[in-house]
């Protein structure tokens, strides 16, 4: 006899007609990248907003110029540039309100510094001084998260917590398409809908995991697509065209505020460059194929834009690449200046609450240092010391 057989058995009675929880159609993303330069729709965008991106994407290719060039200085440890991304970059700042919060990961410094954040303190962290090298709070960002994704989780926390308290704040989140690999953005993203929490994933995707390939990481039509299976928008957009980014985000994050729930953004763009300065990217890809997307450069299409609306001249252009000289001169010359640490820093910022280990081991840190600074004055040049 078997279990269904016996008196008193369960039977279940049969299914109702299976329907879909959500209709897939609306979430469904664009079946091209979304554009805005060199489409009609062009001259509808502000020429304000399109002046102030251009501005800001000039400082940014310099910025990432200037740090690159650091860490051949051995003054930065690790750089991973951001060329040819600017576009992104800026717009995902520029889309915030004051309010909001923008969660980055360790490639996006160049939005941070547009958000606000000082540019040597934005590159602490790749400096090796501290895991951050500013006040989050300050500005509403996020430190630079160096593993990939765990950021998204944590900004769904800090959404669903402002959703909670009637908060008016939005998060924007960052992430590369290699962070679309990992288990966090499952997570980040399930949560993110279920609560319907005011959050903005924004991928990055500029084709390479370090050195593996999008199409070795999903079978995918595109990363936009995974927002469907969530129960999420999804957007494609030309992550090189800013104007279009700028839209794309700002609809995003005016439906977010407005109760809508999270939306999955992918952008479409390039690293020109390396993974970062320890990264050889010859051995994976050709020049070829850099070259072909430096004829989509950020810069030059929205300058192109710019130039045909009468909205930019040679004048302008020459103000905007000395303002960006200008930060370059001030990052440079700060940045080759030795900073001041403190090791007992080590033990200032891990728990409003020392624990017990902590005390100890800063205890002994103290003893240490006492004990150097005691050996190192004794050993000068005075009665038995030694001059070192």
């Amino acid at each position: 006899m078997t279990v269904m057989e016996q008196r008193g058995a369960y039977r279940p009675t049969p299914p109702p007609a299976w329907q879909p929880r959500t209709d897939p159609a609306p979430l469904l993303p664009d079946a091209e990248p979304y554009r805005v330069l060199g489409t009609g729709r062009a001259d509808a965008a502000d020429p304000e907003l399109l002046r102030r991106l251009y501005a800001e994407l000039v400082k940014g290719r310099r910025y990432n110029a200037q740090a690159t060039a650091l860490t051949k200085q051995g003054r930065l440890a690790v750089y991973p540039s951001s060329t040819g991304q600017e576009a992104c970059e800026v717009a995902a700042a520029l889309v915030l309100e004051e309010q909001d919060w923008l969660f980055p990961s360790y490639r996006d410094t160049l939005a941070v510094v547009a958000r606000g954040v000082d540019p040597v303190e934005t590159l602490t962290l790749l400096r090796g001084d501290w895991h951050t090298g500013y006040d989050p709070y300050e500005h509403r960002v996020a430190p630079l998260s160096t593993p990939l994704a765990t950021q998204l989780p944590h900004a769904v926390g800090l959404a669903h917590a402002a959703r909670l308290k009637g908060d008016d704040v939005v998060a924007l989140a960052m992430v590369g398409d290699g962070g679309t690999s990992e288990g966090d953005f499952h997570e980040a993203l399930n949560f993110a809908a279920v609560w319907r929490a005011p959050v903005v994933f924004f991928v990055q995707n500029n084709g390479f995991a370090i050195s593996v390939p999008l199409a070795k990481q999903t079978a995918a039509p595109s990363l936009a697509h995974k927002a469907v299976g969530y129960g999420m928008p999804g957007r494609l957009v030309d992550g090189n065209d800013a104007a279009a980014v700028h839209e794309v985000l700002a609809d995003a994050v005016r439906h977010a505020r407005a109760g809508g729930g999270p939306t999955l953004v992918e952008a479409i763009t390039y690293r020109v460059e390396a993974h970062t300065n320890a990264d050889d990217a010859t051995r994976y890809r050709g020049d070829a194929e850099v070259e072909t997307w430096k004829g989509h450069d950020p810069i030059a299409l929205l300058e192109q834009e710019l130039t045909r609306r009468g909205l930019l001249d040679d004048d302008r252009i020459a103000a905007v690449r000395q303002d960006a000289e200008t930060m370059a001169a001030d990052l440079r010359a700060r940045m080759n200046q030795d900073p001041a640490l403190d090791p007992m820093d080590l033990f200032a910022h891990v728990y409003a609450e020392p624990t017990s280990q902590l005390l100890e081991q800063r205890e002994q840190l103290r003893a240490e240092l006492a004990a150097e600074a005691e050996d190192g004055a004794g050993a000068g040049s005075g009665p038995g010391g030694t001059q070192r």
